[in-house]
C-alpha cells in the first residue's frame, strides 16, 4: 500500500481528496499548512507528496524547497490554480515532479499518481544504476552524485534527466521527450523548463560550461549527452 502525504489548506479539497484515494487503497496522512507539512515530510518516508502551492505559514513553493534541501527525493506533485504558469516552472526548478491544475477530475488526479509512482520505483529493466562522465560520478539508485571524489549537489529532477540522457547516450533526445518521459505530462508545457534545467547542469557538470564536451545542444531539436 502506497502512503501519500496530502499538503492542502482547503478543507474541502483535503476531504475529498483523502477520500477518494483511501477508497483507491491508499494509506493518507493530511496536513492543513505548509509548516506542518514540511514537519511530516521529515518525520517518516512517504511515496508521494502531494502540495498545493498556496498554503499558509509556508509556501508549498517553499515546502519543496525545503524538502530537497533535506535530502528527501520523495516524489512531489504539486496543486496549482489555472493560469498561475509561474508556479509550476518555479516547482519544478525547485524538484517537483508533476503538478495537476485546478480544477481537475479523480481520474486524471489517479492516472497522474500512478504515473508518478511507477516512474519513482525505476522502469522494469532498466540497465543504468550509475553513471561515470569524466570526474562526475552518479549513484541513481542512492540519488548521490560527486564530481572530482567530492559530493555534488544534485535535485532529484536534474538526477533523472541524467539517467534518461544516460540511457539514450550518444542519442538526440528532443525537449518534448524529455518532458514527456521525464516529467510524465501529455500536454505540452514551456520547452524552457528542459532549457533551465540543461543549463543548471552543464554548471554543475562542465568544467567548462560556456564550451560543454558532456551535454551538447542540437540546435532545433534537443540535446544529446557525450560520454
Amino acid at each position: 500500500m502506497a502512503s501519500i502525504l496530502i499538503v492542502e489548506d482547503e478543507s474541502d479539497m483535503r476531504r475529498g481528496l483523502k477520500d477518494n484515494l483511501e477508497f483507491e487503497g491508499f494509506e493518507i496522512t493530511l496536513a492543513e499548512d505548509g509548516a506542518s507539512g514540511l514537519k511530516k515530510a521529515a518525520e517518516r518516508p512517504f511515496d508521494l507528496i502531494i502540495l498545493d502551492v498556496m498554503l499558509p505559514k509556508m509556501s508549498g513553493l517553499e515546502v519543496c524547497k525545503q524538502v530537497r534541501q533535506r535530502g528527501i527525493s520523495t516524489p512531489i506533485m504539486m496543486l496549482t490554480a489555472k493560469g498561475e504558469e509561474i508556479d509550476k516552472v518555479l516547482g519544478l526548478e525547485l524538484g517537483a515532479d508533476d503538478y495537476v491544475t485546478k480544477p481537475f477530475g479523480v481520474r486524471e488526479l489517479l492516472a497522474r499518481i500512478k504515473a508518478l509512482l511507477r516512474r519513482a520505483g525505476g522502469p522494469p529493466g532498466e540497465a543504468a544504476q550509475t553513471m561515470l562522465l569524466g570526474t562526475v560520478q552518479v549513484d541513481f539508485l542512492a540519488y548521490t552524485a560527486s564530481k572530482e571524489n567530492k559530493p555534488l549537489t544534485l535535485t532529484p529532477k536534474e538526477i533523472e534527466i541524467l539517467r534518461y540522457l544516460w540511457n539514450h547516450k550518444n542519442k538526440t533526445v528532443s525537449r518534448d521527450e524529455l518532458l514527456k518521459e521525464v516529467w510524465g505530462y501529455d500536454e505540452s508545457i514551456s520547452s524552457r523548463t528542459v532549457d533551465n534545467f540543461m543549463l543548471k547542469l552543464r554548471q554543475k557538470i562542465e568544467d567548462n560550461p560556456s564550451e560543454p564536451h558532456h551535454i551538447l545542444t542540437i540546435h532545433g531539436v534537443g540535446y544529446k549527452l557525450v560520454g
